[in-house]
């Protein structure tokens, strides 16, 4: 059983497909390891959130750099923070868990 770890946001950062590493994302505090996706990886469509908090852009919907620098979700609208939700319904269903977003 692989042992989940903390992340800071620059440890995450590090987890971006280049250099041989694995690609990790965050959502709702939640590290997910979609290495086996090649959506996320550096020539993905989604390589944006690659090493990232993905929490707000996904459920914003805009694939904008700005958004995955900001990791605030508490101003979301009802339909946003639901979008969320189904976002991380599907990565937990198809991703391992590697750890948490501290």
């Amino acid at each position: 059983m692989r042992r989940l770890r903390d992340f800071s946001r620059a440890e995450l950062a590090k987890f971006n497909g280049h250099d041989g590493e694995p690609v990790y994302i965050a959502l709702k505090g939640v590290v997910f390891d979609v290495s086996s996706s090649g959506f996320y990886g550096p020539d993905g469509g989604y390589a944006l959130l690659a090493g990232r908090d993905a929490s707000r852009a996904l459920a914003k919907m805009k694939l904008d750099p700005d958004l995955v620098h900001d990791p605030r979700t508490d101003d979301l609208s009802s339909a946003e923070t639901a979008l969320l939700t189904e976002w991380y319904d599907k990565l937990s269903a198809k991703y391992p868990i590697v750890g948490s977003l501290r």
